[in-house]
């Protein structure tokens, strides 16, 4: 589920995700903030192109 909201804000910046989504605080940790949003993004636009595609294909 997480996967599917990093989809739904990847129009946002990577500081946004991390704070809505993994509940990092960019301020303090803006490194962490970015890698983690980042490395979420990848791993549900594989799932999508990828790994899980014929499940989310209608």
């Amino acid at each position: 589920m997480i996967y599917m909201r990093f989809l739904d804000f990847a129009a946002d910046s990577y500081e946004e995700m991390a704070e809505k989504i993994l509940e990092i605080d960019p301020q303090c940790e803006p490194e962490r903030a970015r890698n983690a949003a980042r490395s979420h993004l990848d791993r549900a636009n594989w799932m999508m192109t990828t790994g899980y595609k014929d499940q989310f294909a209608n």
